[in-house]
């Protein structure tokens, strides 16, 4: 699939696909978080919006991945079987 590039990097949310990813989940998520907000709220042009759009599936792909990788070692820590979460 081509690249579109961004014609107006004038705010964080011009993003382009080959911006590095977060190096944490958190930093991931706040980053997906913000994102969704600009894309909801239906102000940004459309060059700004394909490319937030993009960046966002790259950062859910990505904390996805790091849920699955803790969900993995979670199960060899608990020999195998994945146990319920419990909060308290």
């Amino acid at each position: 699939m081509p690249k579109v590039p961004s014609s107006s990097p004038s705010s964080a949310s011009a993003v382009s696909g080959a911006e590095p990813l977060p190096t944490s989940y958190e930093a991931g998520l706040q980053e997906l978080e913000k994102l969704v907000g600009e894309l909801e709220s239906g102000q940004l042009p459309l060059d700004q919006l394909l490319g937030s759009y993009q960046r966002s599936a790259a950062l859910l792909a990505f904390c996805r991945d790091k849920l699955q990788a803790v969900e993995e070692q979670i199960k060899i820590l608990d020999a195998g079987s994945l146990k319920a979460w419990s909060a308290e």
